[in-house]
């Protein structure tokens, strides 16, 4: 790898660094949500591209706004245990559409979930400035009260 701006991740290096899944980022890469170059066989991300993505310097420290204020982005994991496919599906789709409507922050949330349907367990991953992630995290603990009858067994959301 070249240093300074000219360096570059693949996807291997970029799912180490963010904690995901290669399969994850190479989707990222297939939707357009992460830039990307082929080189041959194997995709390249560029570190302004990485930055990009994570809002983040590859070093991890927060990169500053033009503007010079501080930056705060929270990361957020949901563990939902007992739901079902349908409603896991549910949830997925009503949790995406909540986080792309228009907020007054001009930073959007990112969001990513997964169903793992052996374990009846839905994961879901939330990036994105404090006031806005609390805000989701609010209405995905409304959609799964008790009387909404989304979970099996009536179990409870676990945040981890």
């Amino acid at each position: 790898m070249e240093s300074g701006e000219h360096e570059l991740y693949s996807i291997g290096e970029v799912a180490e660094r963010l904690g995901l899944h290669v399969r994850t980022v190479r989707n990222y890469v297939r939707d357009g949500r992460l830039k990307a170059v082929r080189i041959g066989k194997q995709y390249r991300i560029s570190r302004a591209d990485f930055e990009a993505l994570t809002s983040r310097s590859a070093a991890g420290a927060p990169s500053v706004p033009a503007a010079g204020r501080g930056h705060v982005e929270v990361s957020s994991i949901v563990q939902i245990d007992g739901i079902g496919p349908d409603a896991a599906h549910r949830l997925s789709t009503f949790v995406t559409a909540s986080a792309q409507s228009p907020r007054d922050t001009p930073d959007p949330l990112r969001v990513q979930t997964v169903h793992d349907r052996e374990r009846a367990r839905m994961k879901i991953v939330i990036l994105g400035g404090a006031a806005a992630t609390a805000e989701l995290l609010q209405l995905i603990d409304g959609v799964l009260g008790p009387e909404n009858g989304m979970l099996e067994g009536g179990q409870e959301a676990h945040r981890a």
